[in-house]
């Protein structure tokens, strides 16, 4: 779909605009996980611009943090360290380089018989609820995984649902640019009432430079976090062929075709893998940006090249930073409350739309064993190196698909077929 061009502050200004979009997002990721969302910001803006390249700036989508590798990086990092952490993440974006090269040698159905929804619902269900003691612990005022007490209950839970009662309203009830930010709005209505209760303490942004570079880290490759972080990959390749589909749906493009879905796999493993090597959390599409663009019918990818400048030089300041670094932990826990449970539903989701029969044995082994394991805490290994958590399930749903006899019969079959 073709459109007039813009004059040039005009497509500076929509940038910002999506930028405004995907930050609350894009921040909270870093937040959560212990990264800098400083480098957060750097490597979103280089990641958008790795994809454009690749792309040859087609599509008109941004870049940024993913949900999907929360688990797994907290997982990790309690046990080998950030550094193995982005060695991982560097792994997960070569897993992409890998599906993209598939892809290109024997098109996009591969990736329909690699991962049908059978295999990939159960995944992104375990992603979701997975991950839900680490949003109750940080709404209760409690590390996140629970062993401390970081801030009185009562006050925590004030903060908390302040916090995720604001993030409901604006995703309900707003309009227009509004409806798209209710992270943001959660954020800054949560620190609001932080700041009432005399729970932020700013006097670290205040000593902080105005121009500071990021805290960039130089990854580690250690064996056991790079296995441990592959199959993580699968999921958000799939949600990644979503959003590719969706955006494309919105402009009246079809950019599995041209510029190919081999590009843009490729386009987000170039840019997860750079986001690794910089210290800077894996990186994915963003709805809330595809939303943003249907919203604005602005579909110049161009504006997208804004938005990742813009990203760019935020992470050089310093300030911005550390005041990022000061939201208490309440505050991030009430809206991942509903993040996280919103993660699961589009699970679920996946299974319903696709017409998944669970009452196949096939597809009920295969839900069944991943969830448990991915729930429950299944670990295959010792001490040297072990599989557990999102990357065991993922792993665990692709092998059964695999082994497991009749791999066509996911679907529920027709009425008069029955």
């Amino acid at each position: 779909m073709q459109q007039p061009q813009d004059p040039l502050w005009r497509q500076g200004v929509t940038g910002a605009q999506m930028l405004f979009v995907a930050f609350g997002a894009l921040v909270l990721m870093p937040l959560i996980t212990g990264m800098d969302p400083n480098v957060a910001l750097f490597t979103a803006g280089i990641g958008t611009l790795l994809f454009q390249l690749v792309t040859g700036r087609q599509v008109p989508v941004f870049l940024a943090s993913s949900f999907a590798f929360i688990a797994p990086i907290l997982a990790l990092k309690a046990e080998l360290g950030l550094p193995a952490v982005l060695g991982g993440i560097v792994a997960a974006g070569a897993m992409y380089m890998l599906l993209s090269l598939a892809v290109k040698l024997r098109g996009p159905a591969f990736i329909d018989r690699l991962l049908p929804p059978v295999v990939i619902a159960p995944v992104i269900i375990c992603i979701g609820l997975a991950l839900s003691p680490v949003a109750v612990n940080m709404a209760m005022g409690k590390s996140s995984d629970g062993a401390l007490q970081q801030m009185p209950y009562l006050t925590a839970m004030i903060i908390a649902m302040t916090s995720l009662t604001v993030t409901l309203l604006v995703a309900v009830l707003g309009r227009g640019l509004l409806r798209l930010v209710p992270i943001l709005a959660g954020v800054i209505a949560g620190c609001a009432m932080a700041f009432a209760l005399g729970r932020i303490d700013l006097s670290a942004a205040a000593a902080a430079p105005w121009l500071a570079l990021p805290n960039f880290i130089a990854p580690e490759f250690h064996w056991g976090a790079i296995l441990y972080m592959l199959p993580v990959a699968l999921a958000p390749a799939i949600e990644h062929i979503g959003g590719v589909v969706a955006i494309g749906s919105v402009t009246g493009n079809n950019y599995i075709k041209k510029p190919g879905l081999h590009r843009t796999l490729l386009g987000d493993g170039l840019a997860t893998s750079a986001a690794g090597l910089c210290g800077g959390p894996p990186n994915t599409t963003y709805a809330e940006v595809t939303g943003a663009v249907m919203l604005t019918r602005n579909y110049n990818p161009k504006i997208m090249t804004w938005a990742a400048c813009f990203a760019i030089a935020l992470a050089f300041i310093g300030k911005f930073g550390v005041a990022l670094q000061s939201i208490p932990g309440p505050v991030m826990g009430g809206i991942l409350c509903l993040l996280f449970g919103s993660i699961a539903v589009v699970g679920l989701n996946t299974l319903i739309r696709n017409q998944v029969d669970l009452g196949e044995p096939r597809n009920l082994i295969i839900v069944s064993v991943t969830l448990v394991f991915g729930i429950g805490g299944m670990k295959f290994g010792g001490a040297g190196f072990a599989l557990s958590g999102i990357s065991l399930c993922a792993l665990t749903a692709v092998l059964l698909n695999l082994l497991l006899p009749g791999g066509e019969g996911w679907k529920k079959k027709p009425a008069d077929e029955t």
